[in-house]
């Protein structure tokens, strides 16, 4: 009996540290809460458009044919109709952003993650004083 009750205290305990811990884990707002893909295998992927929000206004069918492309070396291009880019992207601020640097090295943006998951990425950047929404989907 005594053994029993010790395992019970032990787990209980670890319930109690561990709990707080995974609360921690949400680190962007829209999620998830918790995932075993490291955030650098999540963004590495092409997107497309699944919803464009400027303020708050809806125009996604704008943008319905604009694709992004993540790679794992930290290249980066985007293609919307014809215009395209390229460039370089890396992770800043304890992964809650991601800096964009374009291939002049003279251009860049910042990506406000909002969420991050192996089917979507969702961020906004600001441009003056209008924001920038976007929801991704996986390719």
């Amino acid at each position: 009996m005594k053994t029993k009750s010790k395992i019970s205290i032990a787990l209980i305990l670890l319930a109690l540290i561990i709990l707080p811990t995974l609360n921690s884990c949400n680190k962007y707002p829209d999620g998830p809460a918790f995932s075993l893909r490291m955030r650098s295998h999540r963004v590495v992927n092409t997107w497309k458009v699944e919803n464009y929000k400027i303020n708050g206004d809806d125009f996604t069918s704008l943008v319905t044919s604009y694709n992004e492309t993540f790679s794992k070396s930290g290249s980066y291009t985007y293609s919307w109709s014809f215009f395209s880019g390229t460039g370089k992207w890396a992770f800043q601020n304890n992964d809650m952003e991601i800096k964009l640097t374009g291939d002049d090295d003279q251009s860049s943006r910042t990506l406000y993650i909002l969420k991050l998951e192996e089917d979507a990425f969702w961020y906004y950047y600001k441009e003056g004083d209008d924001r920038h929404e976007f929801h991704l989907i996986s390719k």
